[in-house]
């Protein structure tokens, strides 16, 4: 049977600079290394918290290359295992994917008003659709056991799990409430499943690193 009377410590991490930060591309699942400087800020970070002796049980990271990279640099210096699990990956940006934010405007026309029900970049993932996948990895994370987690993740699927835990919908014409994670900027939350209650401890913490953007 599983403990309940546990808390889940949950630590939510967005990657390091890659090469599609650096050059200011919309990233989305195309898939990008970590910078020298992404990797320097891995480091920085597995050294803090060597330094403040965290502890995880888990590391939980998308596949993709530039948050792989990331939690590799971080469970080698903890010394702890890692799960790769998709639904983690960042959004599907469709036809944005893989280009500058130059060439995106340049080549497609902005709709005047949106919804959270409509696609990003043609045919990828908008707003809904990334908040309820966000909402799958919620739900697949507290089927686990209660234990301490880091999750490394991205910036806009990390969003959407902030607004999941708190329960705020997405909103049209991208209002609302926004979640900074700068590269390699953590959240950390508890869950204590008895009682249906989240604590968020820290957001967008970078200080072993100070001019994250």
């Amino acid at each position: 049977m599983e403990n309940k009377s546990q808390p889940f410590y949950i630590t939510v991490l967005r990657h390091g600079e890659s090469v599609g930060n650096a050059e200011s591309r919309w990233q989305g699942q195309a898939d990008y290394p970590l910078t020298d400087t992404g990797r320097a800020q891995a480091r920085a970070l597995a050294g803090r918290w060597n330094n403040e002796k965290v502890k995880f049980d888990l590391v939980i990271a998308s596949p993709l290359v530039r948050t792989k990279e990331t939690a590799e640099i971080i469970a080698s210096a903890l010394n702890v295992t890692i799960e790769f699990e998709p639904l983690w990956l960042e959004r599907d940006n469709g036809e944005f994917s893989g280009l500058t934010v130059h060439e995106v405007r340049q080549n497609f026309t902005q709709s005047q008003f949106s919804t959270p029900y409509d696609p990003v970049g043609v045919d990828g993932e908008g707003d809904w659709e990334l908040f309820l996948r966000a909402g799958q990895a919620l739900q697949s994370l507290l089927k686990r056991e209660p234990a301490r987690y880091l999750i490394v993740s991205h910036g806009g699927l990390l969003n959407q799990f902030m607004h999941a835990v708190i329960g705020v919908a997405p909103q049209a014409n991208n209002a609302g409430t926004r979640f900074r994670f700068g590269n390699t900027a953590f959240a950390q939350l508890m869950y204590y499943p008895n009682q249906h209650r989240w604590a968020i401890d820290r957001l967008n913490d970078h200080a072993h690193w100070k001019d994250t953007d």
